[in-house]
């Protein structure tokens, strides 16, 4: 929650991509400005110039990010206070006021009012703006990558299937992503060429170009190309894309972990990184959707308030003076849920005491569980 005591402006801003929609007010409601505002940086100084004659000025935005980077950083750099209005408040707040419209002015007022009546309402804005921001765009950009990656993947198993199931087989799970399995690919393009170059000649390259001894794959790979003697229409234009795709997913792995060292060098002296680090079943990207979540963790008092920030506490089911039991919240953030999961799960099955632990908490009574609630099965 964001701290608003003390200010005598509040100035809600419908942020939008060249123009904002502003709507300023003064403790008892009184209105100071209305209008339209530009996307820049000239505009924005004066307003906030002009509302600092009344006293301090808090600026609340619906998008601190993106679109509404620009006026957070100006606010800042002319000594204004800033909060973020989450679109889940924005959204139950609107129902209290009158009108069902959707009108930038409409949003605008309801961010300052809400901000001026419900100040519990509020977020912080990142503390550490720089670090986070640029945590954000990075961790945008991964995720992107990502799903590129795996619509690569999946095109090429697509082909693979349609021309030589059985060799699509072989590199069934995690082996099509191996680097040397992208690399024969690459060099090989197809089953054509395997077959025309050879057993020993493919295992001689292997070995010169796989970590491990290839021999096993290698293997596979012959007994696979001699399943089938057919061959499917459209294969050489499918050995045209394979090396393709190969060479895309290699790039787009290099991209990720390009971007993983970033983010590892950027956090190196951010708060709780190192903490979070030292946790079983937390890596560089766990680490970074938390601290995106959370920040340095000062709006959370103590550990149960940031549980039930994240959904992961248990609410009881309650009416008149029947009690249901507790149940998994189904509210939350939902990266930081799934980021505290993910960690959970790793833990649970990579290491050995996370792992006797969770098998001992399985074994109690529903009633002795932590917090009344059983681990899934």
């Amino acid at each position: 929650m964001e701290d608003t005591t003390g200010y005598d402006v509040y100035l809600g801003l419908d942020v939008g991509k060249t123009a904002h929609h502003g709507c300023a007010l003064l403790t008892d409601g009184t209105r100071l400005y209305d209008k339209g505002l530009p996307q820049d940086e000239a505009h924005l100084t004066d307003l906030f110039n002009e509302l600092k004659e009344r006293g301090r000025v808090l600026l609340i935005v619906d998008q601190p990010n993106t679109i509404g980077a620009l006026p957070v950083a100006v606010a800042r750099a002319n000594g204004c206070g800033v909060a973020y209005l989450p679109g889940l408040a924005m959204r139950k707040a609107a129902d209290l006021y009158p009108g069902q419209a959707k009108t930038d002015p409409r949003d605008a007022f309801i961010i300052a009012d809400t901000a001026r009546t419900m100040p519990h309402t509020l977020r912080v804005v990142d503390r550490n703006d720089e670090v986070l921001s640029a945590l954000k765009m990075l961790s945008g950009l991964d995720d992107d990558i990502a799903r590129d990656c795996t619509r690569t993947i999946n095109r090429l198993r697509s082909i693979l299937v349609q021309i030589y199931p059985s060799l699509e087989r072989v590199f069934a799970g995690e082996v099509l992503q191996r680097a040397f399995v992208l690399d024969l690919l690459i060099h090989y393009g197809g089953p054509t060429k395997l077959k025309k170059s050879g057993k020993t000649r493919v295992l001689t390259w292997a070995r010169n170009h796989a970590k491990k001894d290839p021999e096993a794959l290698v293997d596979d790979i012959f007994q696979a190309l001699s399943a089938q003697t057919v061959t499917v229409p459209g294969t050489g234009a499918a050995e045209i894309a394979i090396p393709m795709l190969a060479t895309n997913i290699k790039s787009l792995k290099a991209q990720r972990e390009s971007i993983a060292g970033q983010v590892e060098e950027m956090l190196d002296d951010f708060p709780l990184f190192e903490v979070l680090m030292s946790m079983p079943g937390v890596g560089i990207k766990t680490a970074a959707n938390i601290l995106l979540a959370v920040g340095d963790c000062s709006d959370f008092p103590d550990a149960a308030h940031l549980a039930a920030y994240a959904g992961i506490a248990p609410v009881t089911r309650r009416s008149g003076t029947s009690i249901r039991g507790e149940f998994p919240a189904r509210s939350g953030n939902k990266r930081l849920k799934n980021a505290l999961f993910r960690s959970a799960w790793v833990a649970s099955n990579c290491h050995e005491a996370s792992r006797a632990y969770y098998a001992k908490k399985r074994a109690l009574p529903d009633r002795e569980c932590v917090a009344g609630v059983k681990p899934p099965r």
